[in-house]
């Protein structure tokens, strides 16, 4: 575990530090109305191999085949779709350890802007790679995805590109909540969802249109043990930054807790649960093995949480958010030499 720090909270405004609208299930339709011009829902797949292995009705909702191979193009879009001409004539700019990143690229070519996004040296070059065929100038600069958000933002000060933070905007997570309105509309009985965690916008948008159509559903986010500061500050109801994420996983490998998805679910969600990097590693296997999908560490990360409550989820309906299928063979590889399926 990376050493945390004493004490980094945020007392500035209320204990969230978010002073802006909050998105709502009425914003979700709106986001949805405009998604579908772009996007087909994504399945909603039942695997008998999986429910056998976890003792439960397990429904993989598959993020993973969207065009970019995460949910995020979902919130790209939709944020992309509000901009004016004279923002989108300015560009765009963003930091990614890569899927948010692909989701603004996306974006920015179907909307005819400029993207830049900042990721950090050595990231996935799948997802850069991605970026790149899809038109966004792409600067490699960092340790990580925290040191690249600063930089991004600077980056827009300089040069009035419309910066685009990754979790604090109410149009981005209104977009991506409609990978929950959509599995509520797959499956109404649904009893719990289970989503991984970066920065948290996934989670925000289960809860948003999860909780909004069925107040009783049971809404779990998963982060990496190794970087953990979305669990801990929502446990300590305070906003923490910590010095390192070493996860494997770069898809949560994220240092700081965001405020508008503690504004959102520090009051709403269930439970975030912490689960090991052998965990993710495990569950990509298990994934492959059973339902023959394929998902980064990031994307496994929801099974992996689901499995370790299976007892309690003995005989529901439950279903996994996969999102981030940008595993490079290497990490496969790797997965396949360190661990075995569940």
């Amino acid at each position: 575990m990376a050493e945390l720090p004493a004490d980094t909270t945020n007392n500035e405004g209320p204990a969230t530090g978010w002073n802006g609208p909050l998105p709502t299930l009425e914003d979700v339709f709106r986001a949805r109305s405009v998604i579908r011009r772009y996007l087909p829902p994504t399945p909603l797949l039942r695997s008998e191999a999986l429910s056998e292995r976890l003792g439960f009705d397990a429904m993989i909702k598959c993020e993973n085949v969207q065009p970019t191979g995460a949910f995020k193009i979902r919130g790209g879009l939709y944020y992309m779709s509000r901009l004016d001409d004279a923002a989108r004539a300015r560009g765009v700019v963003a930091a990614s350890t890569g899927n948010h990143g692909q989701s603004i690229a996306y974006a920015a070519r179907e909307f005819r802007t400029q993207a830049t996004v900042y990721v950090p040296e050595g990231a996935n070059p799948l997802k850069v790679a991605a970026m790149r065929r899809l038109g966004a100038e792409v600067i490699e600069f960092g340790n990580d995805f925290d040191d690249c958000l600063e930089e991004s933002e600077r980056h827009g000060e300089r040069t009035g590109a419309v910066f685009i933070h990754s979790a604090n905007e109410p149009d981005l997570i209104a977009g991506v909540a409609t990978h929950t309105l959509e599995i509520v509309e797959q499956e109404p009985d649904v009893e719990a969802v289970f989503v991984a965690i970066g920065g948290g916008s996934g989670l925000c948008g289960a809860v948003i249109a999860g909780k909004g159509i069925k107040p009783d559903l049971e809404v779990v986010g998963v982060q990496a043990e190794l970087a953990p500061v979305v669990r801990d500050s929502w446990q300590a109801k305070t906003l923490l930054r910590y010095d390192t994420a070493p996860t494997f996983a770069e898809g949560v490998a994220t240092r700081e807790a965001f405020s508008l998805p503690a504004a959102i679910l520090w009051d709403r969600v269930d439970d975030i649960m912490v689960v090991s990097d052998s965990d993710l590693k495990r569950s990509m296997l298990t994934l492959l093995e059973t339902t023959r999908l394929v998902a980064e560490g990031a994307g496994a990360a929801g099974l992996a949480g689901a499995y370790r409550r299976r007892e309690d989820l003995k005989g529901k309906k439950v279903a996994v958010i996969v999102s981030g299928g940008n595993v490079t063979l290497e990490g496969l590889a790797q997965a396949m030499r360190e661990e075995r399926a569940w």
